[in-house]
């Protein structure tokens, strides 16, 4: 065990399709896990989700990091019985499909711990496995309306939008992965294993634990924080601007040449200039639209607020900071050539020989997974022809 690779010779079984379930069990194998991802014969979804390359996606290379790759037909016997026999040998099983489809398969929680009683089985799922809407559907776009996120999430027109990124999906895979290491900590002194239940919609309210608990003190959330932060036009951008302190509103008025407004009663706390945002924020905006956006981050920040241009991916990518600390590495993708990849924090440094950071072909390591289980060649070839295993060509 290191504390670069502390997962080291622990065996996890991904059933789990999308970014929540995969990205999390690819958290485990950049810790030094073995990660066997079992997937369908067309492949996990996010295959298929945007751009591809060959068999992978950007969501996919993401998610999958590191993994081994089998293609099961859990439909068939053989298929579900070789699942069976990689979840006897695993010490965390990891599913993402809705309540109940596992028991159809005979991979539900009590069928695996009957098998492997100490195996710590995670479920990733909408709802939950218990209560009214077990059963619904849920995506990332849903579990944001459904959380409140998207109503803290209003644009100039008024009308929610959704985060234009999965971010429940990755808060999901986050909050999971803390579970899993926790349960992992824990079972060194217990012989049982455990499930644990792991789902978008509780993930997206721990996400704003702090605005939720804040409409359960008062009633309701509210308006707006440390009035007038937001992101005002530039001449030629964005600029995010938040303040922190009090005395930052008047930093803030002098800066932008606004003396006046420090002093006007109407302004005089974060409260007050919340109720009116409606005066303040278009005279801060039409003054902010007279200069650049870096004119005005560098006199903001030398007057001490917290002023940063908007960036977009391909800006950050191209920062010097990020650049110098090497927050993004370049690593090679069979089938891609290179491809920029962020470090996760406080994981190993990527290097660009670590087999950890590529991502499988689908299906690419089926024979290796079966030799290891001890099959045979008669018995592999017997599987691949009842269809129950797709080997690759």
């Amino acid at each position: 065990m290191s504390y670069d690779y502390p997962f080291a010779g622990l065996r996890v079984l991904d059933l789990s399709q999308g970014y929540a379930g995969p990205y999390c069990a690819a958290l485990l194998s950049l810790y030094g896990a073995e990660v066997i991802k079992v997937e369908p014969a067309a492949g996990d979804w996010a295959r298929g989700l945007g751009p591809t390359y060959g068999d992978q996606t950007a969501i996919s290379l993401a998610a999958n990091r590191g993994k081994k790759s089998i293609v099961l037909d859990l439909k068939s016997e053989g298929g579900r019985a070789v699942a069976r026999d990689l979840a006897a040998r695993s010490d965390v099983f990891i599913e993402g499909f809705r309540p109940g489809v596992c028991a159809r398969f005979g991979l539900s929680y009590d069928d695996v711990r009957t098998l492997n009683p100490g195996v710590i089985y995670l479920a990733v799922s909408g709802y939950g496995h218990q209560g009214p809407y077990a059963d619904r559907p849920c995506t990332d776009t849903v579990a944001q309306a459904f959380s409140g996120l998207m109503s803290i999430n209003s644009g100039g027109d008024g009308v929610p939008h959704r985060v234009g990124h999965y971010i429940i999906d990755c808060v999901t895979a986050l909050y999971a992965y803390q579970a899993l290491s926790t349960a992992l900590y824990a079972r060194r002194d217990r012989p049982e294993g455990r499930f644990i239940d792991c789902n978008l919609m509780q993930a997206a309210a721990a996400l704003q634990a702090s605005r939720i608990t804040e409409v359960g003190l008062e009633g309701v959330a509210a308006e707006s924080l440390n009035a007038p932060a937001g992101t005002y036009h530039t001449s030629d951008g964005f600029l995010a601007i938040t303040l922190v302190k009090e005395e930052h509103f008047g930093l803030l008025c002098r800066t932008l040449d606004l003396p006046e407004l420090a002093d006007d009663p109407r302004y005089t706390n974060f409260a007050d200039r919340g109720t009116h945002m409606d005066i303040l924020g278009p005279l801060l905006q039409q003054r902010l639209a007279r200069e650049t956006t870096e004119v005005w981050a560098e006199k903001l920040r030398a007057a001490g607020l917290l002023a940063v241009p908007v960036l977009s991916h391909g800006d950050w990518l191209n920062d010097p900071h990020v650049r110098a600390i090497g927050a993004c590495k370049t690593i090679p993708q069979p089938g891609l050539g290179p491809m920029a990849m962020p470090e996760v924090p406080g994981t190993a440094a990527i290097r660009p020989d670590d087999p950890r950071q590529a991502a499988p072909a689908l299906g690419q390591h089926g024979r290796e997974v079966l030799t290891g289980l001890g099959y045979d060649e008669g018995r592999i070839r017997a599987l691949a022809a009842d269809g129950a295993v797709t080997l690759p060509g």
